[in-house]
């Protein structure tokens, strides 16, 4: 007799025991031996939020409704058959039959644990809990080890710092020492070299009055002084006279240039000097309050991220060399002071001697110097004739180069137009294409030909001053030809004539 019976997701018709070949019935296998035929549920994927759901198993449909096939050979009621072996047992229920549950309730049967997995579950959260205890212990000493290492650390650390501040500020105070020592003796130089300038810079004032006399005569020669300057005699001993003075007064002058590019030298020293020292000072300040910090001092406070500012210029080997180094340069700049002094006093003594040479050589010449003046007439007028012609030669050169950048200005036009209109090209189609390197190019060759064009407009308008320069120089020296007579016959003998007395350097 066959029996279809069916099951949903809340309830399940099971048939009774089946009864072997020799008619005994058989009883359902114990639930610890059941539990090896099947896989656990979460070897089964599932759809979720039913992940554990009873229609997840592996042997229960998955349709809502099931028909099956049975043949039922003993009643519903019987619960469970008697077991057949000690594998099978169910515990203390095994002498005793399972009395008859509701069908529906038959499905948590299956889920129970064994003793065996509970005692299993214990042990393993005494030995999870043992676990747990013994790394919170040894993190307890670890910590407590690791507090007393880092106070100690820090304490030695910050003592460590303390000692090396104690010995910068030694050391700090000791360059201090040395450059203050030396800035002294700079300022005493500074002091000896400014008095002989003084005298220097009296000596060439005084040299003002023998100047004055020849430098009267040159200037008025001077008025022809492109035809006057010809191989004359007067001249030469004049320029020469004038040469000699001036060039005793710019020996003098470039004796206190130098001096007072020394002395320059000597306060840029004394200056890094006193900033050094000022800077040691307030470095000084500084590590001392530094020195003095406690922690329980006040003032202190968190900097964040100070630690990784870096802002030092320099080591302790560059930070000595830096002070040696001044104190060097002051040293050096002190030597060559002393030599400027001893410069000034042999330039004194020497520019005393030559002015004087000169003088009587002078006067010789000027007797001589009116019957060449007809000669000199001349060549100033065939001077003059080259550069009028050469002025109205540059003229019309200055003419054709302005033409020259004038016609440069279209193509200018049309080519920047050009390389402006192919801006406006859309995304891609702006291709740096050959047609654009040759625009650029001619832009660029354009600009180089106006440049060059304009640079020689310079050149000749530059010419042309020049000439133009020569030119009035020229004709006004012509207008004063006729006073060359006068001038040298009249005021320069006359003048020189009458000078009571040779200059000299006034004893100091």
């Amino acid at each position: 007799m066959e029996t279809f019976m069916g099951h949903t997701q809340t309830a399940s018709y099971l048939t009774g025991p089946k009864f072997g070949g020799s008619g005994a019935p058989t009883f359902l296998p114990s639930i610890s031996t059941m539990q090896s035929s099947y896989k656990a549920y979460d070897a089964y994927p599932a759809p979720s939020p039913l992940r554990r759901s009873l229609t997840t198993l592996p042997w229960r449909p998955s349709t809502y409704y099931q028909t099956a096939q049975v043949n039922p050979s003993m009643a519903v009621t019987k619960s469970l058959p008697e077991p057949l072996g000690y594998t099978n047992q169910l515990s203390e229920l095994d002498s005793i039959k399972v009395p008859p549950v509701f069908v529906a309730a038959r499905s948590a049967l299956y889920t129970r644990y064994t003793p065996n997995d509970w005692s299993h579950s214990n042990n393993s959260n005494y030995m999870a809990s043992d676990r747990v205890r013994s790394s919170a212990e040894r993190l307890r000493m670890d910590t407590a080890r690791l507090c007393l290492e880092t106070a100690d650390k820090t304490v030695r650390t910050q003592t460590d710092v303390g000692k090396r501040l104690g010995e910068r500020i030694g050391d700090i105070q000791l360059w201090k020492t040395e450059v203050n020592h030396e800035t002294d003796n700079m300022i005493t130089e500074i002091a000896t070299l400014v008095e002989k300038k003084r005298i220097l810079e009296k000596a060439l004032q005084e040299t003002e009055n023998p100047l004055h006399i020849g430098q009267e005569c040159l200037y008025n020669r001077e008025r022809r002084q492109q035809i006057d300057l010809v191989h004359d005699q007067v001249e030469r001993e004049l320029i020469k006279e004038v040469d000699i003075i001036k060039r005793c007064q710019e020996k003098m002058r470039q004796t206190v240039e130098r001096a007072n590019m020394q002395l320059s030298l000597n306060r840029a020293a004394q200056h890094e000097l006193e900033k050094d020292s000022g800077n040691k000072i307030l470095a000084l300040n500084l590590d001392g309050t530094c020195h003095t910090l406690k922690n329980t001092s006040r003032g202190i406070n968190f900097h964040d991220g100070i630690q990784r500012i870096d802002n030092t210029l320099s080591v302790p080997e560059t930070w000595a060399k830096f002070s040696n180094d001044n104190i060097q340069r002051s040293q050096s700049e002190r030597a060559a002071s002393k030599q400027m002094r001893n410069e000034i006093e042999s330039v004194l003594n020497q520019c005393s001697n030559e002015m004087w040479s000169q003088w009587n050589g002078v006067n010789v010449g000027f007797n001589q110097r009116v019957q060449e003046t007809n000669e000199t007439r001349n060549k100033l007028q065939t001077h003059l004739s080259r550069v009028l012609q050469e002025t109205f030669d540059m003229e019309k050169n200055i003419e054709l180069l302005k033409k020259a950048i004038q016609d440069k200005e279209a193509p200018m036009q049309v080519a920047q137009t050009r390389l402006t209109t192919r801006t406006h090209r859309p995304n891609v189609e702006l291709c740096r294409d050959p047609v654009q390197h040759r625009l650029v190019e001619e832009v660029a060759e354009i600009t180089g030909t106006v440049e060059n064009l304009q640079a020689k407009l310079r050149q000749a308008e530059n010419a042309l001053q020049h000439l133009l320069r020569t030119k009035s120089t020229l004709e006004q020296d012509l207008s004063v030809k006729n006073n060359s007579l006068f001038i040298d016959r009249e005021k320069c003998l006359g003048m020189r004539k009458t000078f009571p007395m040779s200059p000299r350097i006034a004893s100091y």
